[in-house]
């Protein structure tokens, strides 16, 4: 069973926990990372994308000259694809990029991203950041300090003077624990949990 170092917001270690092994030990599987963040991704897209085709372009519906005997082409619109002005012909249309992925396989890949955090050193947990009021220099200072400038910051209650004082740190991201996700895992260098969200992280995926 893994463990790691507790410590406190001003850096110190204060204790140790031990992390479970299907959680924080589990085997890593990057191809997994890969399918899950390219699902995650794909669900972002707007997928708004539209042209006007014949139907809709704006235009007369008039012939546009006599059938015959003109040496042309035959044509019965001006509206369309061929002519400049008319409609786009097999253009995009709206729709939804996502695409469904397996609730184990979420799972697996999620346990392989926090595996790997932990398996490299960069999973720091805290006891507590004890905010009162927020504060964005305290906030820096203390990341500084944990060595984790550039971190996801998980915390399983809602701590609205924690979220305050990150907000405004463009290299930092605070969620709840309800909110890990495979992408923000492997986006940031650190991953910075309380107590609480780890004991959280281990009902939810154990």
């Amino acid at each position: 069973m893994p463990s790691v170092q507790i410590h406190n917001a001003n850096g110190e270690v204060v204790g140790e926990l031990q992390l479970s092994d299907a959680v924080f030990g589990a085997e890593i599987k990057p191809h997994l990372h890969w399918e899950v963040v390219r699902a995650q991704l794909a669900a972002r897209r707007q997928g708004t994308h539209a042209v006007k085709t014949r139907s809709t372009v704006s235009g007369a519906t008039k012939k546009v000259y006599r059938q015959k005997g003109t040496g042309n082409a035959r044509h019965g619109s001006s509206k369309s694809p061929t002519f400049v002005g008319g409609g786009v012909a097999h253009g995009p249309k709206p729709r939804s990029y996502a695409f469904h992925v397996p609730k184990q396989v979420r799972r697996a890949a999620l346990c392989s991203a926090l595996s790997t955090r932990a398996h490299n050193g960069e999973l720091i947990v805290v006891d507590t950041f004890g905010f009162s009021q927020p504060k964005t220099s305290v906030a820096r200072r203390a990341l500084d300090r944990l060595g984790a400038p550039n971190a996801l910051v998980v915390a399983h209650e809602e701590n609205k003077a924690l979220h305050l004082s990150l907000r405004n740190l463009p290299t930092v991201k605070y969620i709840r624990a309800e909110g890990v996700n495979v992408f923000d895992v492997l986006k940031y260098d650190r991953l910075v949990l309380t107590v609480d969200s780890v004991r959280a992280l281990e009902v939810r995926l154990g």
